[in-house]
């Protein structure tokens, strides 16, 4: 059955929030945040149960961003087709071709990658993953392409020998980002990389312009949520903003004034990937963007 974007955007209980025109939300949704350099963009795993169960495609989830007034979409590799293979280049031109039809910018992708493993084949693999990703991307003109150091510290190993196993990985991943001009983005996501040291001794170890931090701030979660953010703040080449944070291991609601301060007191110029977990995207999103909105 098709989905009908517009006719679920009427019926959506969103209170205050204006959806009338296209032309409106997108004015709306992008004024001025102070600095003027700050857009929004929807990390499309928002529609992970969506799209894994054929209930929504990934264009309609792009006509839904549009409609919602994004600036931007990040399309995880995952819901392309026959992932993790790489799609065919007339699949690649078809969204890329969607997507600025419909006023978006492919803001990045990502694939799931894990370093951490003692498997070196596997390490191996997930370099030539992202290796065929790196051009997947650069043909969509996504600037970045998002990456995972690993799962956790294997039963054996110590933790630098993990870490440091997991930046020789990442750097051959720099090297063909740069090659490709796509910059290669490590995300923080409470496994291997649980703590902002961790995350900054990959940075460190890899001292190029071509590797960034995707900072995902619901998983710094050994302190204060917003302290730690601003730590790494500085590195962040994009991110995902979650309705949730960790105060020492407790969720919490995002404060949304509270995250876009600190996000403008690190001079970030970019985008804002939004990504929401919990219920329906299509109900959530509307109500997540208008918060952000508003801190902006």
């Amino acid at each position: 059955m098709e989905f009908n974007r517009r006719k679920f955007l009427k019926t959506v209980p969103l209170g205050g929030i204006a959806l009338a025109t296209k032309s409106e939300s997108r004015t709306d949704i992008q004024a001025d945040s102070g600095s003027g350099y700050l857009k929004l963009s929807c990390n499309i795993f928002s529609f992970n149960d969506l799209l894994r169960k054929g209930e929504m495609s990934l264009e309609e989830v792009f006509e839904f961003c549009s409609d919602l007034g994004f600036a931007a979409v990040d399309p995880t590799g995952y819901y392309f087709p026959n992932y993790p293979e790489v799609p065919s280049d007339g699949y690649i031109f078809k969204l890329k071709k969607k997507a600025f039809l419909l006023g978006l910018d492919i803001s990045g992708t990502g694939v799931r990658t894990d370093f951490s493993t003692t498997d070196s084949a596997q390490r191996a693999a997930d370099v030539e993953l992202v290796r065929k990703w790196v051009e997947v991307a650069a043909k969509m003109d996504a600037p970045v392409l998002r990456i995972f150091a690993g799962k956790g510290v294997p039963v054996g190993q110590t933790e630098k020998q993990t870490m440091d196993q997991a930046v020789e990985s990442i750097a051959q991943c720099v090297e063909f980002g740069k090659k490709a001009g796509v910059m290669i983005v490590v995300q923080n996501h409470n496994e291997l990389l649980k703590t902002v040291e961790q995350v900054l001794y990959i940075r460190e170890q890899i001292p190029s312009d071509w590797l960034g931090i995707n900072l995902d701030i619901g998983s710094l979660r050994a302190g204060d949520p917003y302290e730690e953010v601003a730590k790494l703040a500085p590195y962040a080449y994009t991110w995902q903003i979650k309705e949730n944070v960790y105060r020492q291991g407790v969720e919490e609601k995002t404060d949304a004034k509270k995250i876009i301060d600190v996000i403008k007191a690190a001079n970030y110029r970019g985008y804002l990937p939004l990504e929401t977990l919990k219920s329906d995207p299509r109900v959530q999103l509307p109500l997540f963007v208008s918060e952000i909105r508003a801190a902006l």
